[in-house]
């Protein structure tokens, strides 16, 4: 079973920001996989169905990001997933618009809705998908470049990036994170 959760803010104020770049990543994939999500125990959006034969559930927490590690912490105790068959996807000001990293594992690298999930899972070996969004920003306007939308130029490059962590996540799902990584970084 793999466990695929994209990270977010809720509420339609956030839709098509920078920082919901994992939820749209979801999206994507459920549409992929004629997966529905429906509300599921209050702090996470869920959705479960089947590629190749592997069960997939794919998960949209409903907190806020930086709170995420109580609803991916809930959806991994509940379904018994190994870490190492969850895949978290973020958006990564580290990283240019348009590209995307695979790593089984590591620091928060400063994401705080990642770090909140080490923290809850008490475990820094989980596999993520980084999600390129840039770092045009004044400093100390971090917050506000995230929650705002992309430029209609990084738009174009993201939706390439969104097309492309996809195809990452079915080879991870297909033969797990050293497949994705070796095939997508």
């Amino acid at each position: 079973m793999a466990l695929i959760v994209g990270l977010g803010n809720p509420g339609v104020e956030y839709k098509g920001t920078r920082h919901n770049i994992g939820f749209e990543l979801i999206d994507k994939v459920s549409d992929l996989l004629t997966i529905t999500l429906k509300p599921g125990n209050g702090l996470f959006f869920l959705g479960e169905g089947q590629f190749k034969g592997k069960k997939v559930t794919l998960l949209k927490p409903t907190t806020f990001m930086n709170r995420s590690g109580k609803a991916v912490k809930k959806a991994v105790n509940a379904s018994g997933t190994p870490l190492s068959e969850c895949l978290i996807c973020y958006d990564d000001i580290h990283l240019e618009p348009g590209q995307i990293r695979i790593k089984p594992g590591g620091s928060p690298g400063g994401h705080n809705g990642l770090g909140d999930i080490v923290t809850e899972l008490g475990s820094r070996d989980i596999p993520r998908l980084r999600i390129g969004i840039g770092s045009d920003f004044s400093r100390g306007r971090q917050s506000d470049y995230v929650l705002s939308p992309f430029t209609a130029d990084q738009r174009l490059l993201v939706n390439e990036a969104i097309d492309l962590a996809s195809d990452a996540i079915l080879a991870f799902l297909r033969g797990g994170i050293h497949l994705a990584m070796n095939e997508f970084n």
